[in-house]
């Protein structure tokens, strides 16, 4: 016969198992009700650009007025999706929200006594742009990496990367490529070429210190590196595909 103290840890035990199942579905509905209707509705904001308004990101000061401009995918020339691809996140098509291969490779320069660099994917910027405060704990990692799943496993590829693309910063105050096109380039983003589209992805690693209106040899240089990526990406027939 089982113990009295056999059974009430199989008591206890269901009784946790229960809970944590309870959380995770509490949890998984939670996250899909702030991520659902996004792959069908354009977001009204997003936390980098309430930041933007209320403190200011980075060095910048607040932000008296955002610029924004929400596009649909087929108002985005084709070179844009393209060149922030080739400069953010060659493996996109591919992975569900990932690079392993960056992330190890991170971890040995870290381990060789080298600098901290980004190996966060185009998912994984659009989460920390949409829902993320400005913090680097643990917390906000578990965070970003759960809300990085449910994105790849509700939204498809072409609608992750047009959300990207309206809702990253370009500049101060400048959000989306609608937004920095007309900016930078007096046209819309429909209009924009191969190179101009380089230029743009050129300022993603940092538009805070990157600016457009004077573009600085190490940009004019990545721009270049863009375009040749894009190319050994097959063109715009590759963003076709997706």
């Amino acid at each position: 016969m089982e113990s009295r103290g056999s059974r009430l840890w199989m008591s206890v035990a269901s009784v946790i198992r229960r809970l944590l199942i309870g959380l995770l579905l509490v949890v998984l509905l939670a996250s899909l009700l702030v991520t659902l209707p996004f792959r069908w509705i354009p977001p009204p904001t997003s936390a980098f650009i309430l930041q933007a308004e209320s403190t200011g990101l980075g060095a910048q000061p607040p932000c008296t007025r955002v610029s924004r401009d929400w596009i649909g995918w087929n108002d985005i020339a084709p070179w844009i999706p393209l060149a922030v691809i080739a400069a953010e996140d060659q493996l996109f098509p591919s992975h569900w929200g990932f690079d392993f291969n960056a992330i190890a490779g991170v971890l040995r320069k870290v381990q060789g006594g080298g600098r901290i660099r980004g190996a966060s994917t185009i998912t994984q910027q659009l989460v920390k742009n949409l829902y993320l405060w400005p913090d680097q704990s643990w917390l906000r990692k578990a965070v970003e990496s759960w809300m990085t799943l449910v994105l790849e496993a509700s939204w498809p590829k072409r609608r992750i990367l047009e959300v990207y693309l309206n809702m990253v910063q370009f500049s101060d105050c400048t959000f989306g490529v609608e937004s920095a096109s007309r900016r930078f380039f007096g046209k819309p983003a429909s209009g924009l070429t191969g190179r101009e589209a380089a230029l743009l992805a050129s300022v993603l690693p940092n538009p805070v210190r990157f600016t457009l209106s004077r573009p600085s040899a190490y940009m004019q240089k990545r721009a270049e590196w863009i375009q040749k990526q894009m190319q050994a990406l097959g063109g715009v027939a590759y963003i076709h595909s997706l």
